[in-house]
């Protein structure tokens, strides 16, 4: 195990907590595993304002639903960490593609609960996060059908609520005893649909674009999260537009063509 960066050790002496484990990064941010009071827990550093709006809203849910936060610093999390072996990933992929995606809707819904406190002021309405896709718009008519699909539901919102923002199979982790828990969310308010046709989109699932694996998900998922179907299928047409607005400005050309062939399914459900 390599020692960590001195940058960590005003919070490591701080907290009195144990390094366990090495160090590691994500695009926003940096982590470092630790031992707290006795229990795994997370350092996470934020490196954006995206991934310090996400902190506020962790600290939000309170552990109900999400990892729980033991304290705060600055842009830098204490937090629960997941020790148990079970993957969701590995299970959409091995014949438990129902069950996971039913353990996501459940856990989207206990984010979704009713709370005492007040939720952060800094959250983002929905609209903006769409600019990518209307700027996109004029690239293709694929584009163009996304957006004007977006723009319809932004402009008419149902079931608003504080958006987890990233919900997929891999920001779902599994807590032992304390079950399924979220983490990583960003800081955004709208419709609750939005969150779940991420669901349905998942670029690192090899099986996403197959017909009978969308058609099957979009069942259980309507289902499970009481959609109503034709409103789910347009907030998958926009969310995957939007998902194919982001790779366009990565220059993925992979990734743009796995949410269009999402987007199609979806389309194609709608038209039928």
């Amino acid at each position: 195990m390599k020692p960590p960066s001195s940058d960590w050790q005003p919070l490591l002496d701080q907290w009195q907590l144990t390094v366990d484990g090495d160090a590691f990064a994500t695009p926003g941010s940096q982590l470092l595993p630790v031992r707290w009071r006795g229990r795994p827990a997370m350092l996470k550093r934020a490196l954006t304002a995206e991934e310090k709006s996400g902190g506020a809203l962790m600290r939000w849910w309170n552990g109900d639903g999400a990892a729980h936060v033991y304290g705060h610093e600055d842009d830098t999390l204490l937090m629960e960490r997941a020790t148990g072996t079970r993957d969701l990933f590995a299970m959409a992929l091995d014949g438990r593609d129902d069950e996971a995606s039913r353990i996501l809707c459940a856990t989207l819904a206990r984010l979704y609960a009713p709370r005492a406190a007040p939720p952060p002021a800094h959250l983002v309405p929905l609209r903006p996060w769409f600019r990518s896709l209307e700027a996109a718009s004029g690239e293709n008519t694929r584009f163009a059908r996304s957006w004007a699909t977006a723009r319809a539901l932004l402009e008419h919102p149902q079931d608003p609520v504080v958006l987890h923002g990233d919900m997929h199979h891999r920001n779902v982790l599994d807590f032992d005893e304390r079950g399924w828990l979220a983490i990583d969310p960003k800081c955004v308010t709208g419709e609750r649909g939005f969150d779940y046709a991420n669901l349905l989109t998942n670029p690192d699932l090899p099986t996403v674009t197959r017909p009978e694996r969308f058609h099957r998900q979009f069942d259980v998922i309507a289902e499970a999260a009481r959609l109503e179907p034709q409103r789910l299928l347009r907030w998958v047409v926009a969310f995957a537009g939007l998902s194919a607005a982001w790779f366009l400005e990565d220059e993925d050309e992979q990734g743009i063509a796995s949410d269009f062939a999402v987007a199609d399914l979806a389309q194609a459900m709608l038209d039928g």
